[in-house]
């Protein structure tokens, strides 16, 4: 037990047969009870001998998100007061669990994730094209998720509450690597405090399963949904207030100015002749009002943004 509270740990694991050993081995005593989700791995794990271990065979490969889930619903049959999700691929650093459980036995948050991008130098090992990557997605997550104040959403080495896991939908979440955002974009109804941990980023060169390109075009969909979803409950079905009209009256109004805009502009250009001044100032008039509307209504949902009683990186 880690301050007399019970906690849980998940790994999904997915072929990491060369790794999988060593991270459970350099887990802490404090750690209760370990589940391994061996994902449909085409290489065999090794044998775990540590008590504390469970290991669960999916029938067919579920991706990280899918046996991340099935790790939490097997965890929750032992009631612990917190859950960690660790990958097995050997880049996460167990000396930061003390770190990601003290936030949440203190009463400073209910999520504890780490944040790569707080420390320069480790970034410096992840390649080029993957960070830039991480740091774009991490903006658009932003944005969609309305966690303003939080970075590296896709970070997968978290802790979270058992009791509020409990609340949230996990089958409703991603199966793959959008897992994490997903988990997040549920967590921001239950008006969930989330709490960045400041830790190096492991790289050693492995292969990734993940394509960052291929995810560049894939994850925008998605966080556009998440998004819409977010805007739709958050300020026309659960509540309404100045950011609501706001937008009701800025989106409109922007959007009418860059369409009416670009009509009159290729309109004209095609016939040759000079736009009048009215019609400049209307298009100008419109575009400003509106693109001021939203903007004030951004800051307001920076303002709202759940936030732990620390700001700071610890």
């Amino acid at each position: 037990m880690y301050k007399n509270k019970l906690i849980g740990m998940v790994i999904p694991c997915f072929n990491h047969a060369n790794h999988v050993g060593s991270v459970i081995e350099s887990i802490p005593d404090f750690i209760d009870h370990i589940v391994v989700v061996d994902d449909y791995s085409t290489q065999p794990l090794p044998r775990l001998a540590d008590k504390r271990v469970k290991v669960i065979c999916t029938p067919k490969n579920l991706g990280v998100g899918g046996a991340t889930v099935t790790g939490f619903k097997k965890l929750l049959e032992y009631n612990p007061y917190i859950v960690v999700k660790m990958d097995a691929d050997e880049q996460m650093d167990p000396r930061y669990l003390p770190d990601l459980l003290d936030p949440l036995i203190d009463g400073r948050a209910e999520y504890a994730k780490g944040n790569r991008f707080h420390d320069f130098e480790g970034i410096k090992a992840i390649p080029f094209w993957r960070r830039i990557g991480n740091l774009t997605l991490s903006f658009l997550t932003k944005i969609a998720t309305g966690y303003w104040n939080n970075f590296d959403p896709n970070n997968g080495y978290f802790a979270i509450r058992a009791d509020l896991l409990g609340k949230v939908n996990v089958d409703r979440l991603h199966k793959r690597y959008f897992f994490e955002t997903s988990l997040i974009a549920e967590l921001y109804f239950h008006r969930v405090r989330i709490k960045d941990v400041a830790m190096p980023a492991i790289y050693r060169g492995e292969p990734s399963g993940l394509n960052i390109w291929k995810e560049l075009f894939c994850f925008p969909p998605q966080l556009l949904r998440i998004f819409i979803r977010r805007l739709l409950l958050k300020y026309f079905i659960y509540d309404f207030n100045m950011a609501s009209l706001y937008m009701l009256i800025g989106i409109p109004l922007f959007l009418f100015g860059m369409i009416y805009g670009l009509i009159v502009w290729i309109t004209n250009a095609s016939r040759g002749i000079l736009t009048s001044t009215g019609t400049i100032m209307l298009i100008a008039l419109t575009i400003i009002l509106g693109f001021q509307l939203i903007l004030q209504a951004i800051q307001i949902d920076m303002d709202k943004s759940p936030r732990c009683e620390e700001n700071p990186l610890k």
